[in-house]
């Protein structure tokens, strides 16, 4: 079923479902193929803007993290994406689902967060072969 067909019932799209909203930058970290093309057009529609990739440099409302088992250190990446953050942004953390290949376990992304300073605050299937993990600095941090 496309997101509009969805919408039409009044189900919410795989964007809102992340808590987006019209007008946001969304930096896109970590792109592949395997990532999902469906909840990457929902963000673009729903925030209409085009996500920004690795390059972009100024300040970004979310960074959405693409991260597998096996992509380097989730410290040292949740600690860059920080870095271009607006106050009160976040980022989601989409790691491949359990039993699936690059699987994160749920203890590692808790322990690499809290690490780089970070509060997990919801988790979601955020698409078919995807779970997302909301990312956010502690509103002390200045």
């Amino acid at each position: 079923m496309s997101a509009t067909a969805g919408q039409a019932q009044g189900e919410r799209s795989l964007a809102e479902r992340l808590g987006l909203k019209p007008g946001q930058v969304v930096q896109e970290v970590g792109w592949d193929e395997d990532c999902d093309e469906e909840l990457r057009q929902s963000i673009e529609e729903l925030t209409g803007n085009e996500l920004v990739d690795e390059d972009y440099d100024d300040v970004v409302d979310v960074v959405l993290l693409w991260f597998r088992d096996g992509d380097g250190d989730l410290f040292d990446v949740l600690s860059d994406a920080q870095t271009v953050l607006a106050d009160g942004g976040q980022i989601w953390l989409l790691t491949p689902k359990a039993g699936r290949s690059g699987h994160v376990e749920p203890s590692d992304i808790g322990e690499d967060a809290a690490t780089a300073g970070l509060s997990q605050t919801s988790s979601i299937s955020a698409a078919r072969d995807w779970s997302g993990t909301r990312l956010v600095a502690p509103r002390t941090r200045r």
